[in-house]
Order: structure tokens, then sequence, then C-alpha cells
């Protein structure tokens, strides 16, 4: 879950030198600064590939028309044969559902939605056979309101033990009728909600930066600590191989809790830094995390750790992954970046320099849950969508095969950098989003808190189509009496199913499984960047990563490609072209 209305700005190229190699003008990216002590550059996360599962809209194998672990584990072979390191999966836990399992009752049960923990058990080993690591999503900013503590915090009387465990507060003005401050929900409206005493009389005020029934952990208490701790060993011992920390950046509190003129979510404008944002980015968060890594290195060197820590610049994001802390930070002004060869390279250059400077691997990612998807994203010439308002029937609707074209060429160039990447299920099947999703499908609370305002996160979500035949595409077909999808799918999925792709020798998913296996054998996510300035401008950006050749076309045009011979590019194989189509990427052996 991350904040919506991202607001980071592609930062400007940092100075680089340059050397003359061959016939080819090359600019050096910016070097990473030597493995910090305790890690080693040749751990499986400094060049991993990881494969996010949200799990209600991945497989369904029971039928009710919602994804389950069962059909996650049923289908691992998939993940498997695609190429990557390792899976993650987004919330399965205990939940009432209201914000798609963000909102969590119970860390240590599963949902019976999902299935149960022997499920979760056969899931792991499943995994273990087929050499994949599985990454579970970990929520300690808030839980849901259902949750047994919250239940306990809401009995309790103001100043007590179990209200300390959140963050409770008296309001402000005539009768405490005022919110603590001023600060602002992620979906909408204010961050607090008043309660009621036991006579029904109004109470004190509780925080939520997420939805009502999201309320936040107060991380100035020991007992919480000690809490989340014990959820850490519970799964640690169950055999996951990491955790990835939602909104890893907002567990502490600024002290006094001040009113905040800045964005929700924590961005920067003008007069508002977002490094001064009272509610992310506290000095104390990264004493947590070290105490974390100390955890995980308890079970062995090969657990990690991953922040959804949307903060900036880049040089800020980086400290989360500063030497005994974390293993990897979500980018997302790489993420943010328009299909702009200008604003990659920048990007590409600020991330390497800043994750480098504390010795750390960067990340890319294109797409998440909490997202549009790039294949629409880059779909519209303009501005295109604003992040976490959606798009609905009556906004301007996505050129769709253009947006694929190009989500194909910025996937290929994205895994040829050095690094770990982050892909988002469904993107190897070059999905879109449900752009003409009806409002009455709609789940996601931002929709509901904001009155149809912002149209959320659900267009993103729609379950996965696997087999062009069947009323749900395979995602539940072929069982008994099987469910309506708990969000309804595009009627044009089916063309873009799993199986039809896996036939089709120039399909989005073949492009995918063959850029990987390219990937992992030429060994570009341990490999080094230089860029190639003979093929970099205001419309094409090129660089060598080791022996290959990465060349993006984000122009108009097309352009001649250089010699070499072609290992893979991002649109159906033309045979005996030497162009570069526009909004195509191709890798060559230099």
């Amino acid at each position: 879950m991350q904040s919506t209305h991202l607001a980071s700005t592609v930062p400007p190229s940092l100075p680089s030198a340059t050397a003359t190699v061959g016939a080819l003008a090359l600019m050096p990216a910016p070097t990473p600064a030597p493995s910090p002590a305790g890690t080693r550059s040749d751990h499986w996360s400094t060049s991993a590939v990881v494969y996010q599962v949200y799990p209600r809209s991945f497989r369904d194998l029971d039928g009710d028309g919602m994804g389950d672990l069962a059909g996650i584990t049923a289908e691992l072979v998939q993940l498997a044969e695609l190429g990557v390191d390792a899976v993650w999966l987004s919330p399965f836990y205990s939940s009432p559902q209201r914000d798609g399992g963000y909102d969590v009752s119970d860390y240590c049960q599963v949902d019976p939605l999902f299935g149960t923990l022997d499920d979760f058990d056969q899931l792991v080993g499943r995994a273990t056979q087929l050499k994949l690591r599985i990454i579970i999503d970990l929520v300690p900013n808030h839980c849901s309101s259902d949750h047994s503590l919250f239940q306990l915090a809401l009995a309790a009387a103001p100043g007590s033990p179990a209200r300390d465990m959140f963050i409770f507060r008296d309001g402000r003005g005539e009768g405490g009728a005022l919110p603590p401050n001023n600060w602002q929900s992620h979906f909408g409206g204010p961050a607090w909600t008043r309660t009621a005493d036991a006579s029904g009389a109004p109470g004190q005020w509780y925080l939520h930066l997420f939805d009502s029934t999201q309320p936040d952990f107060n991380w100035d208490n020991p007992l919480v600590h000690q809490e989340f701790e014990r959820i850490l060993r519970f799964w640690l011992d169950r055999g996951v191989d990491g955790f990835r920390v939602d909104v890893a950046h907002a567990l502490v509190k600024a002290p006094g809790l001040p009113d905040w003129g800045g964005t929700a979510w924590g961005g920067s404008i003008d007069g508002f830094p977002g490094h001064e944002a009272p509610m992310f980015g506290q000095p104390a968060l990264h004493d947590i995390y070290r105490r974390w890594r100390g955890i995980l290195a308890e079970y062995g060197p090969e657990k990690i750790l991953c922040a959804e820590a949307n903060v900036d610049p880049l040089d800020r994001m980086a400290r989360w992954v500063a030497p005994g802390q974390m293993h990897h930070a979500f980018n997302f002004p790489y993420l943010n970046a328009p299909f702009s060869a200008l604003a990659l390279r920048s990007v590409v250059d600020a991330s390497l320099a800043a994750f480098g400077a504390v010795g750390a691997t960067s990340t890319w990612v294109l797409s998440n849950h909490d997202v549009v998807r790039h294949a629409t994203r880059f779909a519209y010439e303009g501005a295109g969508p604003r992040q976490g308002d959606g798009i609905g029937a009556g906004d301007e609707q996505p050129n769709v095969e253009a947006g694929r074209q190009r989500a194909a060429a910025a996937s290929l160039f994205m895994l040829g950098l050095p690094g770990a990447a982050y892909l988002y299920q469904g993107e190897e099947l070059g999905l879109p989003d449900h752009t003409t999703l009806p409002d009455a499908s709609r789940q996601d609370p931002t929709f509901a808190r904001t009155e149809g305002a912002r149209l959320g996160r659900d267009g993103c979500r729609v379950p996965l189509p696997w087999r062009e035949a069947g009323a749900s595409f395979g995602f539940s077909d072929g069982v008994p009496a099987a469910g309506v999808p708990w969000l309804p799918q595009p009627e044009a999925w089916g063309r873009l199913a799993r199986d039809v792709q896996s036939a089709d020798p120039d399909s989005h998913l073949a492009i995918y499984r063959s850029a990987l296996g390219i990937r992992r054998r030429r060994e570009l996510g341990t490999g080094t960047l230089t860029w190639v300035d003979e093929h970099c401008s205001d419309t094409t950006v090129g660089f060598l990563n080791g022996s290959t050749l990465v060349l993006l076309n984000a122009g108009p045009s097309p352009i001649e490609l250089p010699d070499g011979s072609i290992l893979q590019r991002s649109r159906p194989r033309q045979a005996g072209s030497r162009q570069l189509e526009s909004g195509e990427t191709i890798w060559l052996a230099a």
C-alpha cells in the first residue's frame, strides 16, 4: 500500500567522466561504493527478479471467485518457467478485507478466503522444490479495527496501557470536537476518527493515515516492537525468505504530532519539502529495521527486507538500505518516470549514484497493485492518468496497442539494467488496466471515501486471464459451480490469456521469458552500466551492460541499428530488419 498521488520529480543527470572505447563515446554511470560490512556482492538479492502476486486476483482454485493460496501453489511452475527468482505475496492474513487485506486482524493466521496455514506451508514447500524464494508482505504501520488489540483499546479508558498500543489523543476546540491535528488520510478525508465512550458520549480520537478501519500502531511503545518481532519470527519459522514492509517510512511519527501544510502523502511541494513531513521518515525508524535485520540474520544470511518507503529525494530513500538495514527499497522515482529517453537516463543515473553511495543495489519497478499498470500509463500521448486515481469509462481511454508496445519496450529496458527488478503479476502478459470498470464493482476504499472523485486502484487488480475459453478466462474456470470473479475482467482479455500467449513465439509473454533467460545467462543483474553517448539523445538512450548493448527509441521515427547480433527486441521478430522502431527496445551483443 503506497501513498497515492506520487509526487517525485525526475532529478537532473549527474555529471560523469567521458571515455572513448573504439568508435563509441562512453559515459560511465556512477560507480557503486564497495559492499558494506555484512553484505555480499554475490548475494542473491543483488540481482533478483521478484514477481509480485496479489493473491485475490492470481488464481482461484476453489471456485469462489477469489484467488487463493492453493491456486498460487498450482501455478508456481509458471513463474519458475518465466525465470523469476522470488515471489512476493501481498497480504493473505485474516482480515475483514476492507482494503484488500492491508487491514489485518490477525498477523499469524491465513484468512479463510485464501485457505489455511497448511495451504501456506504447502506453497512454501512447492516453491522450495522449484527453487523460488517466498517473500511476504508485512503491514506494521496499522492493523484492522477488528484486531483484538484495537478492540481492547476501544474498550479501555484513556491513558490505559491498551490504548497506548495505538495513537489516541484528545480533540482540540470546545469539548474536543476538532481532530488533534490537520493530517489527512491517503484515501481522502481526515486522518482522525472520534470514538465514543461506554455511555455513548464523544471520546478521544484515533489516528489512521489510511482508512478509518486501519488504526495506526504507536511505535513509541516497546510492546508494539515486541509484537512485531514475534510476528517476524512466526513466519521465519515457517520458512519465508523475507518481508516486503508496507509503508515502511510511516511507522514513527514526529513528537507532538504537529500540523502539516504539505501533501497528505508526504511528497515535496513549494514551502513544504517532503523530508519535513511529520508522519514520515523519522530517524527512529532506522533503529527498528536494524533490529529486524538482526532477527533475520539469526535465520541465515539469505533472508531479506524490502522497504516500501516512498520518500524523496532519492538519496534520502537510499538511507533505508544503508548498512545493516534493508536489502531493497522500492525505486518510486523510476516507477514514476515517463516514457522518455531523457527522463530515464536521468533517473537511472541518480538511482545508481544514490544507492551505490551506501553500497546497495538499485531496484527497478514499473507496476504494482497500487498504480495504473504501465501498459496503460504509457498509452497516452500527454500526461496520462494520475497515480492512484484510476481511469473510468468517462475518462479519455488509452491507446491499448501503443501502450502495450511501449510497455514491452520499457520492460526490456528495465531488465537490461544492473540491479534487482520487481514485476507485477500480469505485466508479462502486457495486461492494461480495466479502464471501463463499472462503478458498482469498485471496492477500493479511496472510491468510497472521496465519493467517487478518485476511482482508486481496482483497475490494476483485476483477476488474471489464464485461458482464452471460459467465463473467467481460466481464473476459476473448470471448477464446478465456479463463482463470479470478485472484480469483472475486460472482454478483450481473452486474447491476452496465458495459454494464447504461450503458443505464440512473438507474444509479450515470450519476450519476458526470453529476456529473463538472457538476463541470467549474461549476468546483467550483477553487471555495470556505461552510457553510449552516440546513442543518447532527446529521443534515444543506450547503454552497455558488460557486452550487452541496450537501446531504447522513445522518439517518433525509426533509427538505424549499429552492428551487433540481435539478442532480443521488444516487438515481434522482424527478420533481417536493422531498424529500431518508434517505441521499441533492443538488446545487441556488442
